[in-house]
């Protein structure tokens, strides 16, 4: 692994801002858009079990439709690329089965070694109802919507989260009805445009001896 220096590391997020106009003729190389694809599924999540789906929404016309459901924001059909964030509804008995199954084929192992890891996954989420476990779920899927951003800055593409949209109103639009997700967030990447007067204010943030602590 090469590792980068950390002053290009602060460079990039310093660099990295919520791009409110995005290049619509500017695209994302599909090289470059693959390696994001990829920060999005090697996101880490708690047991490893990856509660999300992440949909990436190419058809002009449904991003269209999801225009309003933004508030009207113009990145959902400026930016290159657009992605929602959608996390798991329930974590049933059967999706702990089928992760256990997945991690006993990838390293090699019985399912049946695994059996004390199962039980403290699953007895984790018995603790919770469907809509704690959804929260949950959701806070997990945050994780990958930073390893996203962060990552996008790492080479050079601009991003924006959206929080202000209407998760019910997506869901329709995408179909998740009985698909045991629900939308969380969403976020558009691609290039800012020359116009964009939001990538010329100054990042403002709290020094670190107002948020950072040592004991």
């Amino acid at each position: 692994m090469h590792a980068i220096a950390p002053p290009a590391l602060t460079a990039a997020l310093r660099w990295r801002y919520a791009t409110k106009s995005f290049d619509p003729a500017k695209k994302i190389p599909q090289d470059v858009f693959d390696g994001l694809l990829d920060a999005l599924v090697l996101t880490p999540s708690s047991f490893g079990i990856q509660p999300w789906k992440f949909i990436v929404v190419q058809d002009p016309a449904l991003r269209a439709e999801l225009q309003p459901a933004s508030w009207n924001q113009p990145q959902v059909t400026e930016a290159s690329h657009f992605i929602v964030l959608a996390a798991r509804e329930a974590i049933a008995t059967a999706q702990v089965d089928a992760w256990i199954a997945h991690i006993a084929k990838a390293r090699g192992v019985s399912e049946d070694s695994l059996a004390e890891y199962r039980g403290r996954m699953a007895g984790f989420l018995a603790a919770m109802d469907d809509e704690q476990k959804f929260a949950w779920a959701s806070r997990q899927t945050y994780i990958a919507l930073g390893q996203l951003m962060t990552s996008a800055a790492l080479l050079g593409v601009d991003s924006c989260p959206l929080e202000g949209i209407s998760p019910p109103a997506y869901d329709a639009a995408l179909g998740l009805a009985g698909s045991g997700y629900r939308t969380v967030v969403a976020c558009a990447l691609g290039y800012r445009s020359a116009g964009d007067k939001y990538a010329l204010v100054p990042k403002s943030r709290f020094d670190h001896t107002q948020v950072v602590e040592y004991r």
